[in-house]
């Protein structure tokens, strides 16, 4: 193949807008920054309650 067959099947893959990527990447930063992560504490609320239910299910096998 040549290498205009390549140029051509790149050109859509270069954004239009060549600051969008990092007005986008900006706007996330700031949003991370503000909020913090809460996406972290409901991982570890969400592993400790499957570790409960898990240990739960445990403990009630072995009374009955």
């Amino acid at each position: 193949m040549n290498a205009d067959h390549f140029q051509d099947q790149n050109q859509f893959s270069k954004p239009l807008d060549p600051y969008s990527a990092k007005s986008n990447f900006d706007v996330k930063e700031e949003e991370l920054h503000k909020n913090g992560v809460p996406s972290l504490w409901r991982e570890v609320s969400n592993l400790l309650i499957i570790v409960g239910i898990i240990a739960g299910v445990i403990l009630l096998s072995r009374i009955f």
